[in-house]
């Protein structure tokens, strides 16, 4: 039999008046719960009283629970907001129910209705509060076998308040809880997902130490799964590397070694190079020569020699030797000369140099002569075309005001000037004998720390001469990458920039001779967006509401 208003209130009135006696008074607690079948009325003060009486009745406490829990899906907006309010009161209670309570609370993020949503995360945090490893278990067990949306929602609300909740309710303690419950569900997550737990995981106080940085490490690493064989062809494989690798890539440092990745791309990546595709068959190489240029900088002893080897001979692909001459009738000699690709050169030239440095005798070993000949003649080609490209960009460059350089032409030419500028000091290095690795650059595509305009004129600008790299026939060349005037010195041979037909075409480099100039010199790079289903790939079922 359901009671109406009047006799609501004269329960009300016996459990009031009981005081902490009400226990006695079941009857009058089990016509409360009653009300939440009611009408309207009946139901928005069952909302109210229900909550209000429950420590005195905890033995009760699933019937009393799903008595609430009915009023939380009620089709009245204002009486579900009033019930979802009360929630935190009920595991304050009765604590041993507050992880169904979250759980609940996370099914109902899925609210579209804001005022009500709002109401959630109020109730989730008010939860945390009184027991965050609980809330987190509630959260976790959605996100494990909710429907898609709610799953959203819940990495969306750990990713944007659970952080910020402060180290009062995110203890030590609460943090590797969350850890552990993350690296769980890290086996079966869409990119987006990976990305949004990497940055939940990274904000973490414990996260901070020596110890922090290289879990994240080790988190990535295992995401990327590079035991498994690499597949240039799948999309999916490249995207998910690529990705890994970004969110490692904060955490490196001279203590945290990108070796494993490193390794990883020499060995299974840099010999598919020309294969490898991204997203509608496009082409993602200089993107990955990137990130694969920016973790060498953080590379430790590697045990496999092996994979230096792979990346130099993927550098030679891009590295040319000097055209032969043909002879074309009255025009005289002409030469086949191959496009020159400035920005995939820089990649790789700096990876093999920062590699380098832990592998000295590559080039010094007696059975590398002839290896060390010939690379000193594909970096003699390369540094012509190299530097004619610098003395056309610094012609164009010259004297351009503030505003000039804010058009995207000369955002462009500066960029490439930086390119080059990185290429003719590594070529530098490379030219001594033996052979250096001391030079430090800043990558082209890495933030500038000066402004533009300054920034071009250190790159030298309003300079009108260029320093020549030379190179000596007798095989010692150990100031050939000191500046100094451009005349001869003793034997040595020097290589001024060529003039006529060649440096045409080298001048015009990032319009024909670099193959995908709009790519290759232009900041980021980088696409938006995740993998294309649940698990890299894998698709999931989904449980039901409640």
């Amino acid at each position: 039999m359901m009671v109406d208003v009047e006799e609501l209130y004269k329960c009300y009135g016996v459990l009031a008046d009981a005081k902490e006696n009400a226990s006695e008074h079941k009857e009058a607690y089990a016509s409360i719960l009653s009300a939440s079948q009611g009408g309207p009325k009946e139901k928005r003060l069952a909302a109210q009283f229900i909550p209000k009486f429950f420590k005195y009745f905890l033995s009760e406490a699933e019937q009393v629970i799903d008595a609430q829990l009915d009023l939380c899906e009620d089709d009245d907006g204002l009486l579900r907001r009033q019930a979802i309010k009360e929630l935190p009161n009920l595991c304050r209670d009765a604590p041993d129910h507050l992880p169904r309570i979250a759980d609940v609370l996370t099914q109902l993020l899925q609210s579209e209705d804001q005022a009500e949503f709002n109401c959630v995360q109020n109730a989730f945090i008010a939860v945390f509060k009184l027991d965050a490893k609980g809330a987190i278990g509630g959260l976790f067990a959605q996100i494990s076998a909710g429907e898609d949306i709610v799953r959203d929602r819940a990495i969306k609300f750990l990713s944007t308040k659970v952080k910020s909740l402060g180290p009062d309710i995110i203890t030590k303690d609460v943090e590797e809880h969350l850890i552990e419950k993350s690296k769980e569900i890290l086996h079966d997550v869409t990119g987006d997902e990976f990305v949004a737990f990497m940055k939940l995981l990274s904000s973490l106080a414990t996260m901070q130490t020596l110890l922090g940085r290289q879990q994240l490490v080790d988190i990535a690493i295992e995401q990327a799964d590079l035991k498994a064989e690499f597949v240039p062809s799948d999309a999916d494989c490249v995207d998910k590397l690529t990705q890994c690798i970004k969110q490692a890539l904060p955490f490196f440092s001279k203590n945290v070694h990108s070796t494993k990745f490193l390794e990883h791309i020499s060995n299974k990546v840099i010999p598919f190079l020309g294969e490898i595709v991204g997203p509608e068959g496009t082409d993602v190489k200089l993107e990955v020569l990137k990130l694969f240029a920016e973790i060498s900088t953080y590379c430790g002893d590697y045990e496999d020699r092996g994979c230096l080897e792979k990346v130099y001979n993927g550098l030679l692909e891009y590295m040319p030797l000097p055209p032969p001459e043909v002879e074309e009738g009255e025009n005289g000699k002409m030469t086949e000369e191959p496009k020159l690709q400035f920005s995939i050169v820089e990649c790789l030239m700096y990876t093999f140099h920062q590699m380098g440095k832990k592998c000295p005798d590559f080039f010094t070993a007696e059975e590398n002569v002839d290896r060390l000949k010939d690379f000193r003649l594909r970096l003699q080609y390369f540094a012509r075309g190299n530097q004619v490209y610098m003395k056309q960009l610094r012609t164009d460059l010259r004297d351009k005001t503030g505003e000039d350089l804010k058009t995207d032409e000369n955002k462009i030419k500066v960029v490439a000037l930086k390119i080059t500028t990185n290429i003719n000091t590594l070529i530098k290095d490379l030219f001594r004998n033996p052979p250096s690795y001391g030079s430090i650059i800043t990558l082209s595509w890495k933030p500038l720390q000066k402004s533009v305009s300054e920034q071009t004129q250190q790159q030298g600008v309003k300079r009108g001469n260029i320093t020549p790299i030379t190179f000596s026939d007798s095989g010692s060349a150990k100031k050939a990458a000191e500046s100094g005037s451009n005349k001869q010195r003793g034997a040595r041979q020097v290589y001024h920039p060529p003039s006529g037909r060649y440096s045409t075409k080298a001048g015009n480099a990032p319009v024909g001779g670099d193959a995908n100039y709009g790519n290759n010199f232009t900041q980021g790079g980088q696409r938006r967006g995740g993998f294309r289903a649940r698990g890299w790939g894998r698709g999931r079922g989904r449980g039901k509401r409640f």
